[in-house]
């Protein structure tokens, strides 16, 4: 029983590197283990279908605790997407204008979709157990996804001139993933903190449920990027360059994140809205429109974030008395 109660305790204080662990360790379990492959490909599908209604669960647990009159716009959130569109202009007007092409062009996709995607929708999670503003935080989620769905169209045209990506219709379906993954767990979050007290108080009663259900998510998420760095078809050497640019721009990302948040009273969100990014979008829309290879980047960019927060989230609890 002592025994199970400090394995208990470590999980819960390192939430976020077990999940990843767990994950990597499934992946190679079922890849590793012939006579496991088929049971992985049948738990794999599962696990991918269970994946939006666990993030689903998360944005609602979340929203059950925002106070809705204080979602407004703050000075910080415009300065932090003013820094995104900077970034992601220094990589793609270089690269336009020199005619980048092969592993070099390769290498600039994968540090686009690092820096271009948007904000994601979990880390108000992460904010508000770091002591940030969960509603700040929510409010700048929605910017960050609108000044995405601008850039992206924008942007992948001018890296990759073979992209079929019109703007109105990329657009569109970007804010139509925001409608989805944002405004309904918040719409039935405002239902029952009006209209269901009961519910409420039982979720208000356990802080922790939303961000234990992130290091479910996070699990899974882990395991399908450990397949698609093992499955990317590329050298160790080109693995290792892109997994090391992710790595520098993930820690470059949350450190001006803060830097400028600082200036506002909001370092913790504003490094959280500029460092944790929306990872699964941009490998998805990177795969589809860029180089194929593209979506390592953000692959590897998922770990290292994790590693972040995961550091963040143990000083911050080694400050708390």
């Amino acid at each position: 029983m002592n025994v199970m109660r400090l394995i208990l305790d470590f999980c819960k204080r390192f939430t976020l590197p077990v999940a990843m662990a767990t994950g990597a360790a499934a992946y190679f379990t079922f890849a590793s283990v012939p006579s496991l492959g088929g049971c992985g490909e049948v738990m794999g599908g599962a696990l991918e279908a269970l994946l939006p209604w666990l993030l689903f669960m998360v944005l609602f647990f979340t929203f059950c605790r925002v106070d809705f009159r204080r979602l407004r716009p703050e000075r910080w959130h415009f300065c932090l997407l003013a820094v995104q569109v900077v970034m992601a202009a220094a990589i793609v007007l270089p690269a336009a204008w020199l005619g980048i092409g092969g592993k070099g062009l390769v290498l600039m996709e994968c540090m686009l979709t690092c820096v271009i995607g948007p904000c994601a929708a979990a880390s108000a999670v992460v904010t508000g157990k770091l002591g940030g503003s969960v509603e700040s935080m929510t409010t700048y989620t929605f910017f960050s996804n609108f000044m995405s769905a601008l850039m992206i169209p924008a942007a992948f045209p001018l890296m990759e001139p073979g992209a079929d990506i019109g703007f109105a219709a990329s657009a569109l379906m970007i804010m139509y993933k925001v409608c989805v993954v944002l405004l309904v767990p918040m719409g039935l979050a405002w239902v029952v903190k009006h209209h269901c007290r009961r519910l409420l108080v039982w979720i208000l009663a356990r802080p922790d449920l939303s961000f234990y259900l992130w290091g479910c998510t996070l699990a899974i998420v882990t395991g399908q990027t450990m397949r698609n760095i093992v499955h990317s078809g590329t050298s160790a050497a080109m693995l290792a360059s892109i997994a090391v640019l992710s790595l520098v721009l993930c820690m470059v990302q949350f450190a001006v994140g803060r830097r400028v948040g600082r200036r506002f009273g909001h370092a913790i969100d504003a490094g959280q809205g500029l460092g944790q990014k929306n990872t699964a979008f941009a490998i998805w829309i990177s795969s589809s429109y860029l180089n194929p290879l593209a979506s390592v980047g953000p692959g590897c960019y998922i770990l290292w974030q994790n590693a972040v927060n995961s550091i963040e989230l143990w000083r911050a609890a080694r400050r708390r008395p």
